[in-house]
């Protein structure tokens, strides 16, 4: 049984904390699907995740590619993900259901901390996982530095 991870972005914007966040996952052998909810940013997100540093570079595609399967990551709108995650993360509010959460590994939930429609939106997503029996983390940057401040 999985758990949902809650991070609230406040100092570090997306393309800065997610590779963070898909090497960890590298690290425990995870397959992950980065879920969004338009394609233009998903767009945008592989091009920042090409543009990185050589030595952290991360193998990722973009779904609708000839080899989705294979994609140790995979950014992507759709729901199911052809890639056979481990680990789902979500970004800009994508959905999230608490059978998801209940089977895969881990589902990371990031959101701008300093988007009030996004704080608000992330709330009911905690709200909803909580109310399902669903594991969960509240993790913050506030300090400077990653605090888990909730735990269900």
């Amino acid at each position: 049984m999985g758990a949902a991870f809650f991070y609230h972005l406040t100092r570090r914007p997306l393309e800065a904390t997610l590779p963070v966040l898909l090497d960890r996952a590298g690290q425990a052998g995870w397959r992950v699907a980065v879920r969004g909810t338009d394609a233009g940013r998903m767009a945008w997100l592989d091009e920042k995740l090409w543009l990185g540093p050589e030595e952290g570079f991360r193998a990722h595609g973009l779904a609708g590619g000839p080899h989705d399967a294979e994609q140790p990551v995979l950014l992507a709108t759709e729901k199911t993900a052809v890639n056979a995650p481990d680990c789902v993360m979500i970004i800009d509010g994508a959905a999230v259901e608490a059978e998801e959460v209940n089977t895969l590994e881990r589902v990371c939930i990031l959101f701008d901390g300093n988007d009030d429609r996004a704080l608000n939106h992330a709330r009911g997503q905690w709200k909803a996982l909580k109310d399902a029996g669903c594991a969960a983390q509240y993790w913050s940057e506030e300090s400077g530095r990653w605090e888990m401040k909730a735990e269900t």
